[in-house]
């Protein structure tokens, strides 16, 4: 069968019913509603004629992960997405569980990021599958948990053998090809004045106006050692809480005197080639710059790495990578124009569970997802044209990459 036979096939109705019914189960990260969204999709991977399975994760969580055998000779492709979401914010004016589609998007939390990559992957196997299209190289589709606590769930599936030839990772891009991300690492800054009564203000140290000098500095920062303009403009860090008041327990009843103790966290990001530990040594040359501005000022920084937490490590795959031509060979057969490609941002500044089937895994592969440009916000939504553009790609990579 002719692939545009194939991407004829393509059940519209289906695949956003499909999406609407995975933004209706409340899959809020570290719930039972997650779970009971692990086990629908692998009855629907069984529903296939699937190989599926529910595999352990840490923290009594489960990962939902389905295998499509080959006929042999072809290589094999793994699809890798999360099922997790973040909660609802203020100011939604549409249902977040509601899935609703209209003609332009389908809304929902967690529609972006990323359950419409999750059923564009699905969608994509499953009209194949329904075209009677027999496939040389095997297809495994992963839906995991816990990428929001540092890509647990995809750590846990590499640790019980899960492996592929090539994978794509089908993070929000815009339907853009996603060769390059930062590093993510969380920080934590405690800076400890020495405090007075307002009235003797000048003889205090005070560490409330010592954030107000550090927060820009740290939100203008690019750490140092970027092997090219390309990596350094995926560098950047961010302030994201602030707490200032008196002493460790953060007192907040006696505003008469200056705050002798700020607790700052934020979050960096650094390119390939680039370390924690090199990013770590600029932030205390920063500290150490503010400590002789402020006299008397001892500032502290630690990293949730060096407390024992699993994060999310850089990513980078070749331009000229086989996985990545055929996802830009059948971007241009479906959108008539090449394909944007590289380290685009924002989602160059992502962390994704791509880094850990890079580096742990040892697989090659590449980011590219619907969705992106309403992500995290209220109302949450996707265009419904990327969400099927996102189907025909995936299957023309799909007839490229496993034969």
């Amino acid at each position: 069968m002719h692939a545009k036979d194939v991407l004829a096939k393509i059940d519209k109705a289906y695949c956003l019913d499909f999406l609407s019914r995975m933004v209706r189960h409340k899959s809020y990260t570290q719930t039972d509603g997650e779970k009971a969204l692990a086990g629908w999709m692998a009855e629907q991977m069984r529903g296939l004629g699937m190989e599926a399975e529910l595999t352990p994760v840490p923290g009594e969580r489960v990962n939902a992960i389905g295998r499509l055998r080959g006929t042999g000779g072809g290589k094999s492709l793994l699809f890798n997405g999360h099922i997790d979401t973040n909660p609802v914010t203020e100011g939604w004016t549409v249902d977040p569980w509601g899935g609703k589609v209209d003609d332009k998007f389908i809304y929902g939390i967690g529609v972006s990021n990323m359950k419409s990559g999750d059923a564009a992957y699905f969608c994509a196997l499953k009209t194949l599958i329904d075209a009677g299209v027999k496939l040389k190289g095997d297809v495994i589709l992963t839906f995991v948990v816990g990428e929001l606590q540092g890509g647990i769930g995809t750590v846990a599936l590499l640790q019980q053998g899960w492996r592929a030839d090539y994978f794509i990772n089908s993070e929000p891009t815009d339907l853009q090809a996603l060769t390059m991300h930062a590093a993510a690492f969380v920080f934590t800054i405690e800076l400890v004045g020495d405090t007075r009564h307002l009235s003797k203000r000048e003889e205090a140290v005070d560490a409330i106006a010592a954030a107000c000098d550090l927060i820009p500095t740290l939100n203008a920062l690019k750490f140092s050692g970027a092997k090219s303009p390309e990596h350094e403009k995926i560098n950047r860090v961010h302030v994201g809480v602030v707490h200032g008041a008196l002493g460790k327990e953060l007192h907040e009843w006696r505003p008469p005197q200056v705050a002798d103790f700020v607790r700052i966290k934020g979050s960096g990001r650094y390119a390939p080639g680039q370390t924690e530990a090199g990013a770590l040594a600029d932030l205390q040359g920063v500290l150490q710059a503010l400590e002789k501005r402020h006299p008397g000022l001892k500032a502290t920084v630690q990293t949730e790495s060096q407390a024992g937490r699993v994060t999310m490590p850089s990513f980078e795959v070749a331009q000229d990578n086989p996985i990545v031509q055929a996802l830009n060979a059948s971007y241009e057969e479906v959108r008539g124009e090449k394909q944007p490609t590289g380290a685009i941002t924002p989602p160059g500044f992502y962390g994704t569970d791509a880094a850990h089937l890079y580096r742990m895994g040892g697989m090659s592969g590449v980011v590219c997802g619907p969705g992106g440009r309403y992500n995290t916000m209220p109302d949450e939504r996707v265009d419904v044209g990327d969400y099927l553009d996102m189907i025909r790609i995936y299957i023309l990579t799909i007839l490229r990459i496993c034969g």
